[in-house]
């Protein structure tokens, strides 16, 4: 497993204020942690531009699952940071997440399918340990049907999970944003069909998982898992 390598936002038309030489101590530390942070080796992880406006300070990253030739997964972790504390984060450090793939044909057809997907994410937090508020979010599946000079490719559907969090401030108001970024691609590993890593993942955690969590806990508890789904078809 390899660390993931990212950098603060520099750009010059940033406008979330996350300058190299004006970050605060507390968001410089927790973006570190999720540069130090050794994850998965399916998961390729890059720094990308954050978002604009939604706080003071900001830091993103995208990954996606790769096997072999094919791409199972990807999505996007976004670190927010507003040192004067935010009244609907109930904290000053918020993640949020956009992460997606492609299902099998009676995978998405599964009634229990958006709170299953949801119990992933919960379940990847919890059985890290991790403490985390005010988790909301939505998951959304949408089918593509083939036609014209597309009409031999099989219809497919696509599953999408919008999510945000506070995670629990540790030792000098810093989050454990490394294990926060683990739990996330342990989630991206889940929605692309791989094998939980032995003791983690959202397929480890049984009906007793969760025990210290923080507001949250115990909704991913008895995680049920669906067929494993597959690889993104050529056209």
């Amino acid at each position: 497993m390899a660390p993931a390598q990212g950098r603060l936002s520099d750009d010059a038309d940033d406008r979330s204020g996350a300058e190299n030489n004006s970050a605060p101590p507390a968001f410089r530390q927790a973006v570190e942690a999720l540069c130090s942070a050794r994850l998965r080796p399916e998961v390729e992880v890059d720094p990308t531009r954050p978002p604009q406006r939604l706080a003071p300070y900001a830091y993103a990253l995208e990954a996606a699952v790769v096997q072999g030739d094919e791409d199972l997964a990807d999505g996007r972790l976004v670190l927010l940071h507003d040192p004067a504390g935010h009244d609907a984060w109930h904290g000053t450090f918020r993640l949020v997440t956009l992460v997606r793939a492609e299902l099998e044909p009676e995978m998405a057809a599964d009634p229990l399918l958006p709170d299953v997907s949801w119990s992933w994410l919960t379940g990847a937090l919890e059985a890290r340990g991790l403490s985390y508020a005010e988790a909301s979010g939505t998951v959304t599946r949408a089918g593509s049907h083939y036609f014209g000079g597309l009409a031999e490719r099989r219809p497919a559907t696509q599953i999408e999970i919008r999510a945000s969090w506070t995670p629990r401030e540790g030792r000098g108001g810093v989050p454990d944003t490394a294990a926060h970024l683990a739990a996330w691609c342990d989630l991206l590993a889940q929605i692309a069909g791989l094998p939980p890593v032995a003791g983690h993942g959202p397929g480890s955690v049984d009906a007793g998982a969760g025990a210290g969590a923080g507001a949250g806990a115990g909704a991913g508890a008895g995680v049920v898992s669906l067929p494993q789904r597959r690889g993104p078809q050529a056209p």
